[in-house]
């Protein structure tokens, strides 16, 4: 039985915690279970003949995880790394991977009643890179399928 079939047979409604950060002007969350940490962008290592979403690898306290843009795997133009740029770095299949962002905001706490279904698009980003939306009374949260965002497919040209 899902959590949210229980949660309504219980009268209650499940709440889900995401880290929120921006890409551009859009307000995106992953749901922080699969979050490791949060780090400033350290020295990334570029690797030859790597995919163009593919930034490079950072030494991660003697781990190497992989950095990948999320701007050009959500289709969005590239831009230059700032102060705020940080490596969101989430686990996905036993393998930790840096997530390149533009800023951190905040962790948002959500009951699964708060988040719709994903429409079809955002601002031009496909909609089954996506596991759902929330409006909150000052922006609209994208929340990702971190699996849907990593997958082979999504980085499909």
């Amino acid at each position: 039985m899902s959590a949210a079939i229980a949660a309504d047979r219980l009268g209650t409604t499940a709440e889900l915690q995401f880290a929120t950060f921006y890409v551009g002007h859009m307000l995106l969350g992953v749901d922080i279970r699969v979050v490791q940490e949060i780090n400033r962008q350290s020295e990334i290592t570029q690797v030859p003949h790597a995919p163009d979403y593919v930034r490079g690898v950072i030494n991660l306290r003697g781990d190497v995880a992989t950095v990948v843009d999320l701007r050009t795997i959500l289709g969005l133009p590239a831009s230059e790394a700032s102060r705020q740029t940080r490596n969101l770095i989430v686990h996905h299949k036993g393998e930790a991977i840096g997530l390149l962002v533009d800023r951190i905001s905040d962790i948002l706490t959500l009951s699964d009643d708060q988040i719709n279904p994903p429409p079809t698009n955002v601002d031009g980003v496909d909609g089954r890179l996506m596991s759902g939306v929330c409006t909150l009374d000052s922006a609209i949260v994208v929340l990702l399928d971190i699996d849907e965002v990593l997958s082979d497919s999504a980085r499909q040209e």
